[in-house]
């Protein structure tokens, strides 16, 4: 079977740590999977890919242009994949995503009619924000999450160990109720629990090829763009003398631009801090909002004395105040642990231009 499904989602509704998952869980329990990471940033190095690999996840990138609009590339990557055996492949998509169904799913069919079979189109959506839906709150972040749920043929309610069973069953019936056109299934890809039902859901079902009723060329979308800033970053680190704790450095990036955000009354949907050692030693740190704890999904398991670090973000805040405030952090908080840094790389741009 040759199976392709896209993820959208909103950002931090958890499609990388899904589809990491995903792809480990399929491959050990019923066949070859892969995943793909896709970004607009020019030849960028994607944490989500790097992430991917260093975990040893059968995993790949399409950066410089969304497969939205690049379906030779896609294809040829796709192709790739299952020439070598692979029977599932699952890929996101940039920023928020809206969109993907019309240009990704009905561009592929119309082009390649025969060449794959389209899976359930996948939005994940997390408690936070089905919290935002459920109170009616978020403005225009709530629009585009409301955009991306009416392309859904599956919605996966993601980080179900963070609900108890009264609040995962109130959360489930109000999706299904406004979003009667999906299917419903929730998980966990941090504890692994409900990994077959989606294997299952994907491998067995498939693309409605609906056209929901959203205006992607409307007002109300454009508007939610604008506010949208993209930011990547990349810089080799070096310590002077001695060893640094490297978690403890990303963790202090991460806090000062938080801060920084919050003092200007600006929002940031996703930041991810990802470094590695040559030696193969990594960590990884997401901050999820101005008023949400930063989590470390991965510590480093020894003092480091040079590292790669790469920063990708969304924000809501324009492009010259977030890049004055994430290449501000990054050069204090390497002053304070006397590193030498070296920048290689750094895109910075608004979304809806």
């Amino acid at each position: 079977m040759r199976k392709f499904t896209v993820f959208s989602g909103f950002l931090g509704s958890g499609k990388t740590t899904t589809m990491m998952a995903l792809t480990r869980y399929y491959t050990a329990h019923h066949g070859k999977a892969a995943m793909i990471s896709n970004d607009l940033g020019e030849g960028v190095t994607l944490a989500d890919d790097r992430l991917a690999r260093l975990s040893g996840v059968n995993a790949s990138q399409i950066t410089d242009e969304c497969i939205c609009f690049c379906h030779d590339v896609l294809m040829d990557r796709l192709n790739a994949y299952y020439d070598s055996g692979c029977e599932l492949v699952v890929s996101d998509i940039p920023g928020f995503g809206v969109g993907a169904l019309e240009h990704v799913y009905h561009g592929l069919s119309k082009e390649y009619p025969d060449a794959l079979e389209l899976g359930p189109f996948t939005v994940l959506i997390e408690p936070r924000n089905a919290a935002l839906l459920l109170g009616g709150e978020g403005g225009d972040m709530a629009y585009i999450l409301r955009a991306q749920l009416m392309e859904a043929d599956l919605i996966v309610l993601n980080k179900s160990d963070l609900l108890d069973s009264v609040e995962l069953e109130a959360d489930k019936a109000w999706l299904a109720e406004h979003y009667p056109q999906a299917r419903i299934i929730t998980i966990s890809a941090v504890t692994g629990d409900g990994l077959e039902e989606l294997s299952q859901a994907l491998m067995q079902g498939k693309a409605s090829m609906q056209h929901p009723d959203i205006d992607y060329d409307g007002e109300d979308l454009q508007n939610a763009m604008d506010q949208l800033t993209e930011y990547y970053l990349e810089y080799a680190a070096q310590v002077c003398c001695n060893e640094f704790d490297g978690t403890e450095y990303l963790l202090d990036i991460a806090h000062m631009v938080q801060a920084e955000l919050q003092a200007g009354g600006w929002e940031i949907p996703h930041m991810k801090l990802l470094a590695w050692e040559a030696e193969g030693d990594y960590g990884k740190v997401d901050l999820l909002g101005v008023d949400r704890p930063i989590e470390i999904s991965r510590r480093f398991q020894r003092p480091c004395t040079d590292i790669a670090v790469v920063l990708n973000a969304n924000a809501a805040c324009p492009a010259k105040e977030l890049d004055e405030i994430i290449l501000g952090a990054a050069k204090a908080a390497s002053q304070m642990y006397q590193l030498e840094i070296k920048m290689f790389r750094k895109e910075c741009f608004n979304l809806g231009e």
